[in-house]
């Protein structure tokens, strides 16, 4: 029960033989009732913040559809559709075994070994900690199809999906969130006497799919014309393919903000008791400022950057949609530790990591579709570390337990000196970048290898909608020729006839 207290133990005086009639037997129900009551607002909670995470995924659709050429947009929407769809079965079936299964804080190990299937899982606490943890890891795989759009096979789609969410994605998931995972925060004998603090994902979910999207990209190639012409000749300057709708990256990218309000406070588990609830309010507070402070700090940096150029001031709306979405990877970490200044300060320098990592992509001749890997991989390795900088001691304990190492800006105004929470940080971004890069690397040439990966080129240029999926998404056709000559005809037949009364 929770009504233990340093001078009452209800656990051990509602033991006791109580009279049924006696107020200390109606004083033990209402504990067993308030008990009840308090586990279920934590199921409906956390059913309501895995909602706002899968529909996140919807975010995802529309971002990466008004991102893509109009000849490509049922590909893609049908990958951000099947994410959910190949997420869902792969953790069920194997995923959250891996993930979770058997973990024991007295112990410590590599992945998990059982529950597969869901086998023998009826509590709802159980069941619906799947539910959220399943969202998570459909935004990890959704985040690499972006990256490959308009060039990359369904069948490849598909077989890396399930790669990721199924074994990839978990084992990253059990060594940082799981009780018995090397580097987790829950183990009794943590890493560096603290392990690694990702609240709710910058390098759990964002680094694994970012990572992952480098290496496919880069495998891959980039798309016809985009740094080399028709002869394989570099082009003097890369080639920008304009997306087909801003309207819909708009509309992605506000889904996507909306979506993170579950991602983050969700990422509490729980609601019902005061600890919980302050810290689900940081985070919503967090959140907002640093995805606020992301759009700003890339638009305007951009556009002084453009103007020292060009002598001209002009504002990129790109800059501002995945500014705003990097300011959001990189509290991620953070938002349940940091204070709102530093908020500010991370979506600050979140802005200007998105730039950095976008041109550095130019220049080594990668080809990102929607700028993921910068939004994703880069804020998300800085999201880590941020968290190692400014890891407040009072939020440090409310959300991750009293362990006596924080932000090594705050330990340094103390006088320690103490970085070993970011010494812990910053080996938990080298092992998630190890691992996946280990694992995925020889499965991407292998697909490729087999000729699973990309489409053939006269594909690419009419278009997958049309080469893979029974036409385009979109129905532009007007009337035919012969519609429009019997049009004309009958229009210029037509007689107005005017009132004899008016004519008088």
């Amino acid at each position: 029960m929770g009504y233990e207290t340093d001078n009452f133990n209800g656990t051990a005086f509602c033991l006791q033989t109580l009279t049924a009639e006696s107020v200390e037997a109606g004083l033990c129900a209402s504990f067993a009732y308030t008990d009840e009551t308090n586990a279920g607002l934590d199921v409906f909670y956390l059913l309501f913040a895995a909602t706002m995470v899968f529909f996140m995924q919807a975010g995802f659709a529309m971002l990466c559809a008004g991102s893509v050429r109009q000849k490509n947009v049922k590909n893609i929407m049908l990958k951000n559709l099947l994410d959910a769809c190949g997420g869902a079965l792969g953790f069920w079936s194997v995923g959250y075994a891996f993930a979770y299964g058997g973990a024991d804080p007295d112990k410590k190990g590599f992945i998990g070994n059982e529950g597969f299937f869901l086998a023998n899982m009826t509590d709802g606490g159980d069941l619906i900690g799947w539910f959220f943890q399943f969202a998570f890891a459909a935004t990890a795989a959704t985040i690499v199809a972006g990256t490959v759009a308009e060039r990359c096979k369904f069948e490849a789609y598909l077989c890396y999906s399930l790669m990721l969410t199924g074994f990839v994605y978990p084992v990253v998931v059990y060594s940082i969130w799981s009780s018995s995972g090397f580097l987790t925060a829950f183990n009794n004998d943590p890493a560096f006497g603290c392990g690694m603090h990702d609240f709710a994902g910058s390098g759990v979910v964002h680094m694994t799919g970012g990572v992952t999207a480098l290496i496919a990209a880069k495998i891959l190639g980039p798309r016809i014309g985009r740094f080399y012409d028709a002869d394989g000749n570099e082009l003097p300057e890369p080639h920008s393919f304009p997306p087909h709708s801003v309207s819909l990256q708009v509309l992605g990218t506000f889904i996507l903000w909306v979506g993170w309000y579950g991602f983050n406070p969700g990422s509490t588990l729980a609601i019902a008791s005061k600890t919980s609830g302050d810290v689900a309010a940081l985070c919503a507070v967090t959140t907002t400022i640093a995805a606020a402070t992301g759009s700003c700090s890339a638009m305007f940096t951009d556009m002084i950057l453009y103007r020292r150029q060009t002598g001209e001031t002009e504002y990129d709306i790109t800059m501002c949609m995945n500014g705003a979405l990097a300011g959001l990877v990189a509290i991620t970490a953070g938002c349940s530790v940091v204070e709102p200044w530093a908020a500010f300060v991370i979506g600050l320098v979140a802005g200007w990591t998105y730039i950095f990592w976008s041109n550095l992509l130019v220049k080594l001749k990668i080809d990102d579709a929607v700028d993921a890997i910068p939004v994703h991989l880069g804020n998300g390795i800085w999201g880590c570390i941020a968290v190692g900088l400014f890891a407040e001691p009072a939020r440090t304990e409310a959300a991750f337990g009293d362990h006596g190492h924080y932000g090594w800006f705050y330990m340094w105004g103390q006088g320690s000196g103490d970085g070993k929470l970011l010494l812990a940080q910053i080996c938990g971004v080298l092992w998630i970048l190890s691992w996946v890069a280990v694992i995925m690397t020889p499965y991407f040439h292998l697909l490729n290898v087999l000729g699973l990966f990309r489409v053939d080129a006269l594909e690419e240029e009419v278009g997958l909608d049309i080469s893979h999926h029974k036409g385009a998404a979109y129905d532009l056709s007007g009337p035919t020729e012969g519609e429009l000559e019997k049009y004309e005809l009958n229009k210029s037949g037509r007689k107005v006839e005017v009132p004899l009364e008016e004519v008088a």
